[in-house]
């Protein structure tokens, strides 16, 4: 079977459904998406929406630092983020919010454990950045010793680390398109990057594919009008810093 995976969505429709669309074409049986379905975007009630509808399929969902600051803003609004987040809020209804608040902060299915974040802590929404913070990750789950692939997001980058014989982590950066073996004989984590707001210089949207039969995980960018995404931040009066780094990746 094969498991799309999808993280930081942030209310980017054009880049979630190209992702959905490219995944089905490669054969996908079952998603996941890894938290953050809104923030930034102009278009979180229709995301929400697909996301709802996928969890009727059977769709895995665990919940994103944006998804819990819609359901609950914050009162001061000091940042463009926590404008942008009373502004997702208002643009959900009460069902909407009620989907993302009931979201797990982890889940489990077989040799897979999802987070948006760091498995140390996951309310904490720590960035696992670097091999200390993914051992750290990997450490964390210990107790459940039937775990071998912790995928996650957040970071809005793809990343592949794994500890080696020697118990130390090492970490692969994948070229997209190309399948890596991650047998379970041995601990992974992968941050799938980001779909709805990429920061690698590549506006393109990212997404990966765990094939579960074969133990192989691919990395994919996926191309989408990027241009006209942007374009609807600004036609939503949202901050036009959001439109910029979906234009340049960054």
């Amino acid at each position: 079977m094969k498991l799309a995976l999808l993280s930081d969505i942030h209310a980017n429709i054009r880049a979630f459904d190209a992702c959905l669309a490219h995944a089905r074409d490669q054969g996908a049986e079952q998603f996941a998406l890894l938290g953050d379905l809104v923030g930034y975007g102009a278009e979180p009630a229709a995301v929400v929406r697909k996301a709802q509808h996928l969890a009727a399929q059977g769709a895995l969902l665990v919940k994103g630092n944006h998804d819990q600051m819609a359901v609950e803003p914050p009162r001061d609004l000091k940042t463009i983020g926590d404008s942008t987040a009373a502004w997702t809020h208002a643009q959900l209804d009460d069902a909407q919010r009620r989907f993302l608040d009931d979201l797990p902060m982890t889940l489990q299915q077989g040799t897979v454990l999802l987070v948006h974040a760091s498995v140390d802590g996951p309310e904490h929404w720590r960035y696992v950045y670097d091999a200390r913070a993914a051992t750290a990750s990997l450490d964390a789950t210990s107790d459940l010793p039937e775990v071998r692939h912790v995928f996650g997001g957040h970071v809005h980058m793809q990343s592949l680390y794994y500890r080696g014989a020697d118990s130390d982590l090492m970490k692969f950066k994948p070229t997209p398109g190309v399948a890596v073996p991650v047998p379970k004989h041995r601990h992974w984590l992968a941050t799938i990057g980001s779909v709805g707001q990429p920061r690698d210089g590549n506006p393109q949207a990212m997404y990966a594919l765990f094939d579960i039969d074969k133990q192989q995980l691919t990395f994919h960018r996926v191309s989408y009008d990027h241009h006209a995404a942007a374009a609807a931040i600004r036609l939503a009066h949202l901050p036009s810093f959001f439109a910029d780094r979906l234009e340049h990746g960054r």
